[in-house]
């Protein structure tokens, strides 16, 4: 009777350690974090899911490029863990709900097609600020020919190329002058890709895109088919040395870090949530991504928050955050 009763009570303590062990462990079973949102951050959060693989290959993610509205609509509805977002927060989302954290810095940036018949002018004089503004919110001048009072026989209509999808380059870009995406006109297409390939075919178009859909990550040479509009910043009418910054990818974020590049279209990217995360997955892989994640950062063709920035975000995401302590 009492081996038996031994028996029994060695086989109750087992089950229960065993059940114990399996409920406190997050790594023998495969747990999923679900992103939709900007095309800007798309590349990066890609890499930072193929690097955490490798120290938690239990995590399975699912990220999608749709937009920062998306990203945004999704994160409010539940239907994604994490949006990823590419403009500033406006005070009617945060009262929505919305927690946030910022991850590193980016730009939209002007875009003309390569083989623009203007291109050796507008590499020397820029378009300034109030031009792109009249361009892209009145579509006037309607002609490439009208900007540097050419009469030509041929006219070369300026093709105006925005997104049609809700975005944070589009609000981005609008807010460089003073406007919002809904105040942009022109032709209508759907994400970063459809923006860049509309200007690639058009040799009038002009157009706006996140850095990485202009640059080349592997090679940092701008891809084929794509320009960037130099921004005339201080408005004299010619693009001067400081505002030369343009030739490859190294060399824009060089300027991007030191300010050369106007903000906006120079912004943050975030994630975004509908308010502060309960799951413990979530929140170790955002300390790493603020951590370890960091080294990252540039050699995704982005630029690094600054050290003080990043404190404070890894302040957020620290448990005592939780609790208010």
């Amino acid at each position: 009777m009492k081996a038996r009763l031994l028996t029994l009570s060695i086989v109750l303590i087992a089950l229960i350690f065993n059940s114990c062990g399996s409920s406190n462990s997050t790594e023998d079973k495969e747990v999923s974090i679900s992103f939709s949102g900007a095309f800007a951050l798309y590349p990066l959060v890609q890499k930072w899911a193929e690097e955490y693989n490798k120290i938690h290959p239990n995590i399975r993610f699912d990220i999608q490029a749709g937009g920062a509205g998306k990203g945004l609509t999704d994160a409010i509805n539940g239907a994604v863990d994490v949006g990823m977002f590419s403009r500033e927060i406006t005070g009617a989302e945060k009262s929505k709900g919305i927690w946030w954290i910022s991850l590193c810095k980016d730009a939209v940036l002007p875009t003309m097609n390569s083989q623009n018949p203007y291109r050796e002018m507008l590499m020397l004089r820029g378009l300034k600020k109030e031009e792109f503004k009249y361009i892209f919110t009145e579509n006037h001048p309607p002609t490439w020919d009208s900007i540097f009072k050419v009469n030509s026989a041929v006219r070369n209509p300026i093709s105006v190329y925005t997104r049609a999808d809700a975005a944070g380059a589009a609000d981005s870009w609008a807010a460089y002058f003073g406007k919002n995406q809904e105040d942009l006109k022109g032709i209508g297409v759907a994400g970063d890709p459809g923006v860049a390939d509309a200007v690639k075919k058009d040799k009038n178009g002009i157009g706006y895109n996140n850095t990485l859909f202009v640059y080349d990550m592997k090679t940092g040479e701008k891809i084929p088919g794509i320009e960037v509009v130099p921004i005339d910043v201080n408005g004299n009418g010619r693009i001067d040395s400081s505002e030369n910054i343009y030739q490859d990818l190294p060399t824009f974020l060089d300027a991007l870090n030191e300010g050369k590049y106007p903000s906006p279209p120079a912004r943050d990217l975030y994630f975004i949530t509908k308010g502060r995360p309960q799951n413990k997955v979530i929140m170790d892989f955002f300390e790493w991504v603020l951590k370890d994640g960091q080294k990252f950062v540039h050699t995704a063709g982005y630029v690094p928050l600054h050290r003080e920035v990043i404190n404070e975000q890894l302040k957020k995401v620290s448990p005592s955050e939780a609790y208010g302590l």
